[in-house]
């Protein structure tokens, strides 16, 4: 890393201030609707019979209902229990990305542009509003890739390991809230070893003092951002092995078992549904889900699923940016996001799933506003056009937002049809 990229301003306090500004505008009326809405319907009543160590929703690891049923445990059995969970995971994980950002790229303009579209992208604030199992897996790896990534640029042995068993937790949470983040949660370990082969050749072992990070061996490694993980992952089935005998515990030593039933399951849904989609569907911003559309709390509400109008598809432009940047500027901050929207989205694109949602783009979605981060920031460099193109370009992101919050947050219709207003696209509808 240059030197003066290594002492650089951090933009700590900015990023922070972000976070909270999206916290506050997440929690806002948090409350509406007062009921079940959208998978609502599935994973709060699970999280309800897990207080009471009833199996439900067996299809999906524990973590998530955990979270929510934890909250519900504490602030009762209200929307406000139901959300708070993954509001919470959703700022986290907005802060984390916003440290993933910087540890990458150590550009200032960069990280806040980046979290700035984050935070504005729709989806993201869209899942922090509903008790599902995205935001709170989606939160979590964001926090795995922060540490990680700090881990690299730790001033010592000790700070490293310490942010690498956090990654390694972090990682574990992720995995057992939803499995759609496994492909991101691969790549750590990747790295570490492609690096480790990039600075020794092919002898990865059994050099003292070798990198990535000195001192931190590949067998270490290993551990902290493989072993461990699978560990943390394992132990949020916890809860499942005490189910009352007719309910069929888990065994504590039945990994293989749980999860070829847990695929059985999953590959039983193939009813189709009337907002399923396709990967090349998201990446066009083509199908979005209708959450809530109905009378609720005294007044016509709706809260669509979509993506930011502009930034999903000028995220596209940065991604183009993003390869060439990559190749021709050896912009490996750049690479490592194109390889975790690519990893991601491809889960999608070959598991062969046949019933897929629009909120599956949710990590690509965060990564591709990374890359659009990155190539604002690289055209802010210039002294020509090329920086007024990065300023509009932030700002009709901003302004999307705004004009989308309406029918994003559930705010009350002045009447029925008014949500004709924002469906620009008869796909939609």
């Amino acid at each position: 890393m240059p030197h003066a990229a290594r002492n650089a301003r951090d933009p700590l306090v900015w990023c922070l201030g972000i976070t909270i500004l999206f916290l506050a505008l997440t929690l806002w009326r948090i409350g509406t609707p007062g009921r079940y809405y959208f998978d609502e319907i599935h994973y709060v009543p699970a999280a309800l019979k897990l207080l009471d160590l009833i199996p439900a929703n067996r299809e999906h690891p524990m973590f998530g209902k955990e979270v929510i049923a934890a909250f519900i445990h504490f602030l009762g059995d209200k929307p406000l229990g139901w959300r708070m969970g993954p509001a919470l995971s959703g700022t986290l994980g907005l802060f984390a990305f916003s440290r993933l950002i910087w540890h990458l790229s150590r550009r200032r303009p960069a990280t806040l542009a980046a979290t700035a579209l984050l935070a504005t992208n729709c989806m993201w604030f869209v899942q922090s509003r509903i008790a599902m199992l995205d935001m709170i897996e989606a939160g979590f790896c964001m926090v795995g890739l922060w540490q990680f990534a700090a881990a690299l640029n730790a001033r010592t042995t000790a700070r490293a390991r310490f942010r690498l068993i956090l990654s390694g937790m972090a990682l574990g949470l992720s995995l057992g809230a939803k499995w759609s983040s496994a492909p991101a949660l691969m790549m750590p370990g990747l790295v570490f070893l492609v690096l480790r082969i990039r600075e020794n050749g092919l002898f990865i072992v059994g050099r003292k003092g070798a990198g990535p990070i000195k001192g931190i061996s590949l067998l270490e490694a290993t551990l902290w951002l493989g072993l461990f993980p699978l560990a943390v992952y394992w132990a949020t089935f916890l809860p499942a092995m005490f189910y009352a005998p007719g309910d069929h515990p888990i065994a504590p030593f039945g990994f293989i078992q749980q999860h070829e039933y847990m695929i059985r399951l999953q590959d039983s849904v193939r009813k189709p549904h009337p907002y399923q989609s396709y990967w090349y569907q998201w990446i066009v911003n083509w199908r979005d889900i209708w959450f809530l559309f109905a009378k609720v709390d005294g007044s016509q509400r709706g809260i669509v699923m979509i993506g930011n109008p502009f930034s999903m598809l000028a995220g596209l432009v940065a991604l183009l940016w993003g390869l060439w940047a990559s190749v021709f500027r050896r912009r490996f901050d750049a690479l490592a996001l194109i390889a975790l929207y690519s990893a991601c989205l491809a889960m999608w694109a070959l598991n062969g799933k046949p019933v897929q949602f629009y909120y599956h783009y949710l990590l690509p979605g965060a990564f591709l506003m990374g890359l659009l981060g990155m190539w604002m920031d690289s055209l802010w460099q210039h002294r020509d056009r090329w920086r007024t193109v990065a300023t509009v370009s932030l700002v009709l992101s901003l302004a999307m937002f705004a004009v989308f919050y309406p029918i994003i947050s559930a705010l009350p219709l002045p009447f029925k049809n008014a949500y004709n207003f924002w469906m620009w696209l008869p796909s939609w509808r």
